[in-house]
C-alpha cells in the first residue's frame, strides 16, 4: 500500500488567510524555517496507478498539480483519482469536490449524517448531479469495505458526533440516536503485505475503539490539530478549547501525545496540525519533544509505503 501526504494543515492552511501570529509570521517569511502546508488530506493506492483521496479540501488543485502520480493522463480527460473517502462533513474536508465536478464519475464514501449534510445545507450531492456526478457510496462505523478489488480492507470506524456549524441542527443519523457518526477514521490494510495504516486527523477522545484500531497498526497519520487545550484562548483567538472543537490535544494529562508514544507503530505521525500549533516551528521546544519520542510531524509530500 502507497500512501501520499497531499496536506498537513487543518482547515485554513499554513499560513492561514486573515492569521499574522508567530508561526503564520513565519511561514510567510519563506525562508524554510516553518514549510507552508496545505489542507489535509491523503492520497493511497495499491498499486501507484490508481488512486483514492481521503476528503476532498480547497486545496485540491494545487495538491493534484503537486504529484505527478495524481495528474490527468495518458487519456485526453483521464484521471488516476478513483474516489474520495470522507472522515466528515467539514467544509476543509468537501469543497474540493465541487473542483472535481468535471472529472468522471467518482466513488465517494460517507456516514450517513454525512450524506444527510451534503444533501441539506451543504446541497454538493445536487450540485454534482448536472455535471459528471458521482457514485455515493454509504459506510457504517465497524463494517468493512473494499477497494482495489479487494487488495485494500477499508474500516470506518467512530470518531466523533461533532457536526460541522453550517450543519447544526441536522438529524444526523437515525432517530433517537445519541452519537451520530459525523466523524469517522480509517484504517486500511493491505490484503496482499499485511501492512496496516490508520489515518485519523480529528478525534473527539481517545476512546476504546481508537485503541483498538491502532494498537496493531505500522502506520498512524493522528490528529496534531492542537498542541494544547487553550491553545486559542492564549493567543486571544477564541475562548473555545480544543475539546470543545472537537479535537484532544497533542500535550496535557488527557493529551494524545502519552498515548502515541506508547504505540509500537513503526511511523507515528501528526498530521491535521492548525496554524497556531507551536510543532510547526522546528526550532520549538514542542517540535523537539516530539522527534525525541520518535513521533513525525507529517509533511506535504511525505510519501509512505505500508
Amino acid at each position: 500500500m502507497l500512501l501520499k501526504i497531499i496536506g498537513t494543515a487543518a482547515g485554513g492552511g499554513f499560513p492561514q488567510w486573515n492569521c499574522a501570529c508567530p508561526n503564520c509570521r513565519l511561514a510567510r517569511a519563506r525562508d524554510g524555517q516553518a514549510l507552508t502546508r496545505m489542507q489535509s488530506s491523503v492520497a493511497v493506492s495499491s498499486d501507484g496507478a490508481a488512486w483514492y483521496l481521503i476528503n476532498a479540501t480547497p486545496d485540491i488543485r494545487q495538491q493534484i498539480e503537486a504529484q505527478p502520480s495524481l495528474r490527468p493522463g495518458p487519456g485526453l480527460r483521464s484521471t488516476p483519482i478513483a474516489g474520495v473517502l470522507l472522515t466528515d462533513a467539514e467544509l476543509d474536508h468537501t469543497i474540493g469536490l465541487l473542483s472535481l465536478r468535471e472529472g468522471g464519475q467518482l466513488d465517494i464514501y460517507a456516514t450517513g449524517p454525512v450524506m444527510q449534510a451534503l444533501a441539506g445545507p451543504f446541497p454538493v450531492r445536487h450540485m454534482l448531479e448536472p455535471y459528471a456526478g458521482a457514485h455515493w457510496r454509504a459506510i457504517t462505523p465497524g463494517d468493512p469495505f473494499a477497494l482495489f478489488g479487494g487488495r485494500l480492507e477499508v474500516t470506518p470506524f467512530y470518531l466523533g458526533s461533532k457536526a460541522p456549524r453550517y450543519a447544526y441542527g441536522c438529524l444526523g443519523g437515525d432517530e433517537g440516536s445519541t452519537a451520530p457518526a459525523w466523524v469517522v477514521g480509517y484504517r486500511i490494510e493491505d490484503r496482499l503485505t499485511g501492512g496496516k495504516a490508520v489515518y485519523a486527523p480529528g478525534i473527539e477522545a481517545w476512546s476504546d475503539e481508537l485503541e483498538r484500531m491502532l494498537t496493531d497498526a505500522d502506520c498512524i497519520l493522528l490528529d496534531g490539530t492542537f498542541w494544547q487545550a487553550d491553545e486559542l484562548k492564549g493567543l486571544g483567538v477564541s475562548d473555545l478549547a480544543a475539546w470543545d472543537m472537537g479535537h484532544v490535544p497533542i500535550n496535557g494529562t488527557d493529551g494524545s501525545l502519552h498515548q502515541l508514544a506508547r504505540l509500537t507503530a513503526a511511523r507515528k505521525i501528526y498530521v491535521h496540525i492548525n496554524n497556531t500549533n507551536p510543532i510547526l516551528n522546528p526550532a520549538s521546544s514542542e517540535c523537539h519533544t516530539l522527534l525525541a519520542l520518535g513521533i513525525e510531524i507529517g509533511y506535504d509530500g511525505m510519501e509512505l509505503e505500508v
